[in-house]
This record gives structure tokens, sequence and C-alpha cells, in this order.
């Protein structure tokens, strides 16, 4: 019977739904009846801390950053978030560092016939131009911004969105009790799929995105004539990368990580106080940061991780390399990785966006995209 070495490795930052997809790629890869049916005896090779963990030069230091894998190690790993094999930010491509050739020397050191990577825009750049080298790649879609191209979901999202639902129900009753105004700022470096379907899900009064550069003066506005209707408190939403127009986004510190990325952070305190001096009411603002990334997977991550899971495992099977795992149109499929990396999905504002009320679109069956009776009745 035929042996093959999988390895798999997770970069970027970490998120709920990638242990239920290490989990269901394992099961698949050492399932007997698999074994039968392929005539190929699979060992999975967990590889620790991203591609750091391949770019260790002394032997050594490499066996530490291995893990093998079996079914009894990753029984229960679909209960708990982040990532059992550790995650971290590195580029073997860096222009300041190159590693590549360490990292290309490794892979075939160990003896990998494949890797499967399970990343965001970044990570999985790194496993394209690993295969234009030659490695047998395939990849897992991860991130909890959702703006990877060719798919609809990404590892993650939802529990994202669980959590910043969850707080900000936390928040209201203290903004009730005081009147007060609270800016929660998301995570969303480019794209406003956190803060936009977080608002909605928590009813946020304002929401503001990355895709659509807002004015203080504006938001001021709304938030007063909310208050003349009649409103106690408000909940703004914003996205780390979003900006007032004509300004630049705002950032935490200078210093960039190896794939060019400075750390966003600040639109929620700066707007924080453009709104308490422009309305002259008590305004505080929470950076939730980290929280969305932590936590258990919710239901939806667990099973779109073992969905993705098993289909990664499959296109090892079948030896068809060079794609991703993607989730469209209610279908998992797969897709070259050159049309996913670099072509960031954006929050369509015409479609999505009220750029009057800055919140989710009130329309939803427009006349002019769906001319049919409506089941209830739309004010415009």
């Amino acid at each position: 019977m035929k042996k093959s070495r999988v390895g798999i490795l997770t970069g970027g930052g970490d998120c709920a739904g990638i242990n239920p997809a290490m989990k269901w790629l394992v099961k698949t890869a050492l399932d007997e009846r698999v074994k039968r049916e392929r005539g190929t005896q699979y060992e999975v090779l967990g590889i620790r801390d991203g591609w750091q963990g391949l770019m260790q030069t002394e032997p050594k230091a490499t066996e530490e950053h291995l893990m093998p894998l079996n079914q009894e190690t990753v029984r229960t790993w679909d209960r708990y978030g982040g990532t059992m094999l550790g995650t971290s930010r590195t580029n073997p491509y860096d222009p300041k560092n190159v590693q590549s050739k360490v990292v290309l020397t490794n892979i075939e050191t160990l003896g990998l016939d494949a890797l499967i990577v399970i990343g965001g825009d970044d990570t999985l750049g790194v496993a394209h131009k690993l295969a234009r080298e030659g490695v047998n790649v395939v990849g897992i879609p991860k991130t909890i911004d959702k703006d990877l191209r060719e798919t609809d979901y990404t590892l993650g999202f939802e529990t994202a969105l669980d959590v910043i639902t969850q707080e900000v129900d936390r928040l209201r009753t203290t903004a009730g009790s005081h009147k007060r105004i609270f800016v929660v700022e998301t995570m969303g470096r480019e794209t406003g799929w956190l803060a936009l379907e977080g608002g909605e899900s928590n009813g946020a009064y304002i929401i503001l995105i990355p895709e659509h550069d807002f004015s203080i003066e504006k938001v001021n506005e709304l938030v007063l004539e909310g208050r003349r209707a009649g409103t106690r408190y408000d909940i703004i939403i914003v996205a780390e990368g979003a900006k007032p127009a004509g300004s630049t986004q705002f950032t935490r510190e200078q210093r960039a990580d190896s794939f060019g990325h400075k750390a966003l952070g600040g639109i929620g305190e700066v707007l924080a106080d453009g709104i308490q001096k422009g309305t002259k009411l008590e305004t505080r603002c929470v950076l939730l940061s980290h929280l969305q990334r932590g936590g258990a997977p919710c239901a939806y991550d667990r099973r779109m991780g073992r969905y993705f899971g098993i289909a990664a495992m499959d296109l090892v099977m079948m030896k068809d390399f060079g794609k991703v795992v993607c989730y469209k149109n209610g279908r998992i499929t797969e897709c070259p990785l050159e049309k996913v990396i670099g072509k960031l999905k954006y929050v369509d504002v015409k479609t999505m966006y009220d750029v009057e009320r800055y919140n989710g679109r009130r329309t939803i069956l427009g006349r002019e995209e769906q001319d049919v009776p409506r089941p209830w009745p739309i004010k415009r």
C-alpha cells in the first residue's frame, strides 16, 4: 500500500473554526474506509506556529515545531477556538528577510507529499508562491473579515459576529442607564463585513465601514435627529479601517509586520471625541479588538470547518493541487489560488449600504431589482 505524508499549518490571526477544520481533515485522511478505497495510507503532520515552523534551520528546532496528528489527538478539537497548532504572522517571502529556500528545504526533508494551509489572503499568498515553486498545496479560507474573493464564507466570521452581538447587548444596559452613546470599534482593515453585519445583527443606530468615507458632522446630525425622535442612547459601530472623508486610516503604531501591514486602531476614540464635542452628549468608546477572535466556535463555524476540512483532504487525495476550498452559492467547491489572493471582496455600497443613514439598507427588494409583488410594505 502506498504511503503519503500530509502537512498542516495555520497562519495569520487565530479565529474559531480552524480546529474543527483540522479535526475533520485528520479524520478523513486516517479513515480506514478511505484507505481501502484509495489504496493509500496517509500520515498527517501538524506544523506549529504557521510558516515560522518551516523556517527553522536547526534540526532540533524543526522537530519542536512538529506535531504528529491522529484521530485520538484531534477528537475534541472542534469544541475549541483558536488553533491547537499555534500561528504567527511570519512571511517567508519578506523582502527584508527572504526564507523561502529554507521552507522548501524543510518541506523536502520532512517528506511532505502535500501541504494544507489554513489562512487568509497573506497566508494563502505564501502558499500560492510555494505552489509555483513545485509544492503540492491546498488552501482553506480563514479570516474573520470574510474578505476573500471566490468564496461566500471564511472560517471565523459567524463566531466573530456572535461576539459583537453579545458584547453590544451587554453595552445596551449601561448605555440606557446613563443615556450614553457608545462607539464600538470592530476589526475590519479594508472591508466592512464585520461592522456591517455585526451592526445589523445588534441593531446599531449608525454603522461606519471602510468602503464609504463618512462625515463626523453628518454622524452628529444623525445622533441629534435620533435624540429629537426620543432615543435614550445610541450604539455606533465603526470598523477599524473606516475613516472620515479626506483623512487616512488610523494606526496604533507605524511599525509594519512582515507582510507590510500596520496595526490599525484609534478611529473609535477619535469618533467618540468628535461626537461628544459636536453634540455635547456623553460618549464612550469600546474597543472589541481580539475578543472577536476568541471563544468556542459557533455551530455554523463547526459545520463549515468540518466541510472545509473534508473537502481539502478530498483535493489532496485527488491530487488536485494549487486550489483553495470555497463555499459558493450554497455549495462546497474549489478554485485556483490565484483567483483568491490579492483580490479582496468588498461590501457593495450601492446594494448593501445606506449612505444617507450610515447603516444597512432599508430596501431589500427594490422594484428595479425584482419586479414581483412584495410580501410586506416597504416605505421609500
